[in-house]
């Protein structure tokens, strides 16, 4: 069994930045897919970003509201992946999920993810 908890989330005006942080246990964390998903109150969940993780290294995906404002990443050695979040904006605000799938393949939004954290309030004021 894996669990997944979040962190790091809060009130914050916009154009600002938060880091979310999701620690996972598991001794096998490095070979995860890893994502993050949000929910807005009266919306359908929806995929933000995630990170693989191979021998030859991690890649990473986005949806496109997101690039360019947020990243990414994951330290193996802590069992946790990060969200950096950057030039937030009113429309990110939402509860922000962290999921991981054992194994995975194909578009990221469609990755089998078989954990999911409790999820974290991010709410970004006008």
């Amino acid at each position: 069994q894996v669990q997944l908890v979040e962190s790091g989330g809060g009130l914050v005006q916009a154009g600002g930045s938060l880091r979310l942080s999701c620690a996972a246990s598991g001794r096998t964390f490095s070979s995860y897919g890893m994502g993050w998903f949000r929910q807005a109150p009266g919306k359908e969940r929806e995929f933000v970003a995630a990170i693989s993780w191979t021998w030859t290294g991690s890649s990473t995906y986005y949806t496109d509201s997101v690039k360019g404002r947020f990243t990414i990443s994951r330290d193996n050695a802590k069992n946790t992946v990060y969200l950096r979040m950057n030039s937030l904006k009113p429309e990110d605000t939402a509860v922000y999920y962290c999921a991981a799938a054992i194994r995975y393949s194909g578009s990221p939004e469609l990755w089998p993810y078989n954990y999911w954290g409790q999820g974290t309030q991010v709410t970004v004021s006008s």
